[in-house]
């Protein structure tokens, strides 16, 4: 698609928080939950270059957890409720935190890494000096 302009950093994020093709905005990025389709069904983009590897768990667990953490030690702080009470108000709170917006930050790091042509690194032969 050559005759297209490309995009800003800021369309390109909000496709990938639409779980939308990187290329297109169009096609969908998933088949299942976290399942990625081999290909944009609008403009036939071949999803093989996309690798988030752990990035988008690393992001969510870290976020998540200082948002529970903070809430339980407020909590504990000031009222100190018995340990069942915990792990009745933390739990519900931790799937909700952590699953989410799961499929929204894999899809935002694959829009950038598609915005930014991030590829592996690679050698290049140069001449000794």
């Amino acid at each position: 698609m050559p005759d297209q302009t490309p995009l800003t950093l800021t369309e390109s994020a909000l496709r990938g928080l639409a779980c939308r093709c990187p290329r297109c905005g169009r096609g969908k990025l998933y088949a299942g939950f976290l399942d990625l389709r081999p290909t944009c069904e609008a403009c036939g983009l071949d999803y093989a270059f996309i690798d988030s590897g752990d990035g988008p768990a690393i992001f969510i667990i870290m976020i998540a957890g200082a948002i529970v953490v903070a809430c339980a030690l407020i909590v504990e702080v000031k009222y100190q409720p018995p340990f069942w009470l915990h792990a009745v108000l933390w739990l519900p709170l931790i799937l909700v935190t952590t699953l989410l917006p799961l499929r929204s930050m894999k899809s935002l790091l694959i829009a950038l890494q598609y915005h930014h042509k991030a590829a592996p690194g690679r050698l290049i032969d140069r001449e000794p000096k």
